[in-house]
């Protein structure tokens, strides 16, 4: 069996457990493109004995923000958050999709008042169904399943 090597960290982020295919879009969750500055390492598709597969982000002096925590719940609520210093792991924890939402996520009606140029921040309240995120729209009720495409 071929191990996958991917050098330490000395301090920042590990984003463990991502669904498969959905690194690309935590790295964009957490601003972080072609000019960044911090050392990134991203793996797709590695094998995973719970998930089949998974994705996995590292980030040097990187540190997550409660906001940026909860935008990556959405869409990988199986990842594992290990903070990193000195090498060595300092805290460990698992995401959870938090209840309520605002203004993190557009609402897909454009009928519903979020969408109407109102100063209406969206408010969405969220459940895990199946294991995967459902976010329902607190204006107009209309359900998402697919929260990638609609996260500001």
């Amino acid at each position: 069996m071929k191990e996958l090597v991917i050098s330490k960290i000395r301090d920042g982020t590990v984003i463990d457990h991502i669904n498969a295919g959905k690194a690309i879009l935590v790295l964009k969750i957490l601003g972080i493109d072609e000019n960044t500055k911090e050392t990134v390492s991203m793996v797709l598709n590695v094998p995973s004995k719970k998930m089949g597969k998974k994705d996995i982000v590292k980030v040097e002096g990187l540190f997550i923000s409660e906001e940026k925590l909860n935008k990556i719940a959405l869409i990988a609520p199986n990842a594992t958050i290990n903070l990193i210093r000195e090498y060595e792991i300092k805290k460990k924890f698992k995401v959870k999709p938090p209840e309520i939402v605002k203004g993190i996520l557009k609402c897909p009606n454009r009928l519903c008042i979020s969408n109407a140029k109102e100063p209406v921040e969206t408010i969405f309240y969220i459940s895990v169904k199946n294991g995967q995120v459902v976010a329902k729209c607190h204006y107009c009720g209309r359900n998402i399943s697919d929260l990638t495409k609609f996260i500001v």
